[in-house]
């Protein structure tokens, strides 16, 4: 007995239909949740930063954030604190601008990998980074430093951003299971790499300036602001300002210092505890500040905050 072709055509489509929740439908819907454990873990904790970077980007920039230009991606987290439009020549806001649309991107790329959490409560307010800025000087700055008042203070206070990202990407990749976990990684720690190099480069262009109206130069600055975050940090020396000791540099032959690295400049790492102890300027990763005045979320932060 034959079947004719009509017959099997039916049956062809019908066994395809079948197949298509496992093989394509439900591929899309299982992408968030298919990742191990540790996986989704190490790729919502820097969601974190990465809102930090675009909304004092975007505000520095453009005077507004994410809930103007992608309200979706704050999933209806609070609005910062205190982040305004930068006073700033237009070199500086047009790559500023570039850096914030650039953290508007790998906010969606994580959060189609991953569920992801609303935005966390962000304090973006001159009084926060001027907190910051005292703790590394271990004195008050008079007037209170800025960042939005010029565009060499909003660089310096970028400082502060990207890099630490940038050693947190470096710290999970080892520890990530999944190719698409690992590629993400990847991605996002090339970008933050490069947004990093940029900011040094710029400030290293005027190492020996001197900041007004402090007369400190922006060489002491970065250098300051390093030596905080590896006290706060508590893991040794993972961050180095733009002049160091000849010995220190690349190869112990140069005192310029461009770009960060260990003795074979290879990029210092760190873990998300490192990592929270420096951005809640409290050197303990079980007590929230700073920038996060109701502390970071994701499961590795909410694991050491304190249960309600």
């Amino acid at each position: 007995m034959s079947l004719s072709a009509s017959t099997v055509t039916t049956a062809a489509l019908l066994i395809l239909l079948l197949l298509l929740p496992k093989s394509y439908s439900s591929k899309t819907v299982e992408s968030k949740s298919s990742l191990p454990q540790v996986d989704v873990d190490l790729l919502e904790f820097p969601l974190n930063l990465e809102y930090l970077e675009a909304e004092f980007f975007l505000y520095g920039a453009l005077g507004y954030g994410l809930d103007k230009i992608a309200p979706n991606l704050s999933m209806g987290g609070p609005t910062p604190i205190g982040a305004k439009r930068g006073k700033m020549d237009n070199f500086t806001r047009d790559v500023i601008k570039q850096f914030a649309l650039q953290e508007v991107g790998h906010l969606r790329a994580i959060q189609s990998t991953v569920k992801g959490f609303p935005r966390p409560l962000l304090n973006l307010s001159a009084e926060s980074f001027a907190k910051v800025v005292n703790s590394a000087f271990e004195k008050q700055l008079v007037p209170a430093f800025d960042p939005y008042s010029s565009g060499l203070k909003f660089l310096l206070a970028s400082y502060l951003i990207p890099y630490v990202g940038l050693t947190g990407y470096v710290g999970a990749s080892p520890k990530l299971q999944d190719p698409k976990s690992k590629r993400l990684v990847a991605g996002l720690l090339g970008v933050e790499s490069g947004q990093d190099a940029v900011i040094r480069a710029l400030l290293y262009e005027h190492a020996q300036t001197k900041v007004k109206p402090y007369g400190i130069t922006v060489a002491e600055f970065t250098s300051r602001f390093s030596q905080l975050r590896n006290k706060l940090g508590n893991a040794g020396v993972k961050d180095e300002g733009l002049v160091v000791l000849k010995r220190k540099g690349a190869e112990g032959l140069t005192r310029g210092n461009v770009l960060a690295g260990d003795q074979y400049s290879v990029a210092f790492d760190r873990t998300p505890e490192e990592i929270l102890r420096i951005v809640y300027g409290s050197g303990d990763e079980h007590k929230p500040g700073g920038f996060y005045p109701k502390g970071a979320d994701g499961h590795i932060a909410k694991s050491h905050l304190p249960k309600a």
